[in-house]
């Protein structure tokens, strides 16, 4: 069932226009990211989503919402740069927090405990902010995005300033809070997305050129592949290569080679003949298929 409906959403600042009557739903309790290259409209699309920026047209309507409800009360929003109050602990930052979303102090305080024990803070939790490290804020910010309860989690970029221990401490908090809520997310790295995902939106200059769930955009693209890696470089060979039966194309970089193949089985075959008959030296032979970097590569045409 669909939690968020996006209808024909776009934004134009003056005379340029970042988003494009984009179209999508975000169906409850999935984890969904929203990839594109920078200034393909991401960052824009989720401060609409999130209330922080009025839309020039469409619209934006929550399945479960009312007419005349205040939006910000589905969503949690967590920022691609937080900013704190480095004065305040982290245990205050968050009570205040859950104060300006009505909470009951009391209420807000047990909620911030709850958090804190949660993104692994409970021993940082009266430490002031200012002595944080970049991923202490990062999960603190995760927290405030989720003090009130909301049924959207939208985090943008949430990994992209942490070193690989902090990013997997974030996947991992990622993974346990869409247990119980529904998580919209962009990012760069593209592994992350491919191993926490459930559905997936590709942006390219304001629109959205690929949607689906991860499982059905990976086999509407998948294409078997050979990589080569040679003794020497094997740029002398790309035209004998490409003339293969059963190659389509290929893609020479020195002693590294790639090749799309459109029937495996002929493919391999007809590849290891040519090596063997033209002698050519092989340090590596790998079989795989298009990875969600190929996918994103191919979408935005890169």
């Amino acid at each position: 069932m669909a939690l968020l409906e996006v209808h024909q959403l776009s934004k134009s600042f003056n005379s340029t226009q970042a988003v494009k009557s984009i179209s999508f739903s975000v169906d409850n309790g999935r984890c969904v990211t929203l990839l594109g290259p920078n200034g393909a409209g991401k960052t824009t699309t989720l401060r609409m989503l999130s209330g922080l920026l009025k839309p020039s047209q469409g619209s934006i309507h929550f399945t479960e919402m009312t007419k005349g409800e205040d939006l910000r009360r589905f969503i949690g929003y967590l920022p691609q740069y937080p900013m704190f109050y480095n004065w305040m602990s982290g245990q205050e930052y968050l009570v205040y927090v859950g104060q300006l979303a009505l909470m009951h102090k009391r209420a807000a305080n047990d909620r911030a405990i709850e958090l804190l024990a949660r993104v692994g803070l409970a021993d940082a939790g009266r430490r002031r902010i200012s002595g944080y490290s970049g991923g202490m804020r990062q999960r603190l910010g995760i927290a405030q995005a989720m003090m009130h309860n909301p049924k959207l989690v939208i985090l943008d970029e949430p990994v992209s300033a942490l070193d690989p221990i902090g990013r997997r401490e974030v996947l991992d908090m990622m993974r346990d809070i869409k247990k119980e809520t529904t998580i919209l997310f962009s990012t760069h790295v593209l592994p992350d997305a491919e191993e926490i995902s459930d559905d997936l939106l590709i942006m390219n200059e304001g629109q959205i050129v690929v949607a689906g769930s991860m499982k059905s955009v990976m086999d509407e693209y998948r294409q078997p592949i050979i990589r080569l890696r040679g003794e020497t470089s094997l740029e002398v060979w790309q035209q004998s290569l490409s003339a293969l039966e059963g190659i389509e194309s290929v893609v020479c970089n020195g002693e590294y080679v790639e090749l799309q193949v459109t029937d495996m089985t002929i493919g391999r075959s007809s590849l290891v003949k040519l090596l063997a008959d033209q002698c050519i030296a092989i340090r590596k032979l790998e079989v795989a298929e298009l990875s969600l970097e190929d996918i994103f590569m191919k979408a935005v045409n890169v």
